[in-house]
């Protein structure tokens, strides 16, 4: 590693380069960059100083190693996204998921600036990697972090699914907010029943206060972390939905090959965040990598369900690919 820039992080090295190419090479303006990064512009000038000091800005803008701004940028520029981060790692779905649990954490804890309320799923293995790298900040940084879907499964599984949220609100200084059903009922009418109890009106009242989101996508094959908990699609189902043509889905909102909900009697009896409700939320981050998700992922982002993807460098190229 270039010795200018030991003391700095991937994600500090990472935001110092992308803001640097933002204002030299593409001249945007201080405010304008803090705008798009959800940063602000104090954060902004300082980076720029410090882009200099440590080499990445010379007489042109010199990504380091391992940062990919300029793929990142054509993400962007492709999917209409506020920010792509690609990560840096190479492999299958599992050897992928620390390192892009770690940059989404960099970035969450750059771009959180106070204030907020965040929506956060529970069936995320990636997730769980984010939230467990998190720091605490010096000062609260989200007033509220609010379950997005339903979680009571197997008492083993949910267990997991509880960490996430309550390590995001130790990480952040957040209420969290815990949504106490299941996510998956039997028919819609329980489902109708259910979700007009008091105490979970209160809570799904919420969802349309949402200032970002954090979720992960998923695939019509539920993942071992979902199907474990009790709440896993069924085979049936599963069949059902596939020959509507979902391809994945978002707090088990799914969706086909060109991101448009697939409409079915399993959405009916979902207690969960509505897909318009949560296409409405201004910033809206998907974390996940591996190629298995590829169509999932790529669905996602031509559906404008995700408008920030933190995911790793071979679904990067192989996104701008399809």
């Amino acid at each position: 590693m270039n010795t200018r820039h030991a003391g700095h992080s991937g994600e500090q090295l990472r935001l110092m380069a992308k803001i640097a190419r933002m204002y030299h090479t593409r001249g945007m303006r201080q405010n304008e960059i803090a705008a798009e990064l959800h940063l602000s512009q104090a954060r902004v000038s300082r980076l720029l100083k410090k882009a200099t000091e440590v080499g990445i800005v010379r007489t042109t803008v010199s990504a380091p190693p391992g940062v990919h701004t300029e793929l990142e940028e054509k993400l962007e520029q492709r999917f209409g996204l506020l920010e792509a981060v690609v990560v840096n790692v190479s492999g299958d779905e599992e050897t992928a998921i620390p390192a892009i649990g770690a940059a989404a954490s960099g970035y969450l804890e750059n771009t959180l600036l106070g204030g907020e309320i965040v929506g956060i799923s529970t069936w995320s293995a990636n997730l769980l990697a984010t939230v467990e790298s998190m720091r605490p900040p010096s000062s609260r940084v989200v007033e509220k972090v609010v379950q997005l879907m339903g979680g009571m499964g197997d008492p083993i599984a949910q267990v997991e699914a509880t960490r996430i949220m309550t390590a995001f609100s130790s990480a952040t200084g957040a209420d969290p907010i815990y949504l106490a059903a299941p996510c998956l009922l039997g028919s819609a009418s329980a489902r109708d029943t259910l979700s007009a109890d008091p105490l979970l009106t209160k809570v799904t009242a919420l969802w349309d206060e949402l200032s970002t989101v954090l979720v992960g996508i998923g695939t019509l094959e539920p993942s071992p972390l979902l199907r474990s908990s009790g709440n896993a699609v069924d085979p049936n189902d599963q069949d059902m939905l596939r020959s509507l043509g979902a391809v994945g889905d978002v707090c088990m909102r799914f969706f086909d090959k060109d991101g448009n909900p697939v409409d079915s009697s399993l959405g009916e009896r979902v207690i969960g965040i509505q897909a318009e409700q949560l296409r409405a939320v201004p910033r809206r981050i998907g974390v996940a990598g591996g190629m298995r998700k590829l169509t999932a992922l790529h669905g996602a982002l031509e559906g404008r369900w995700i408008n920030v993807l933190i995911t790793d460098v071979d679904v990067a190229h192989a996104l701008l690919e399809t």
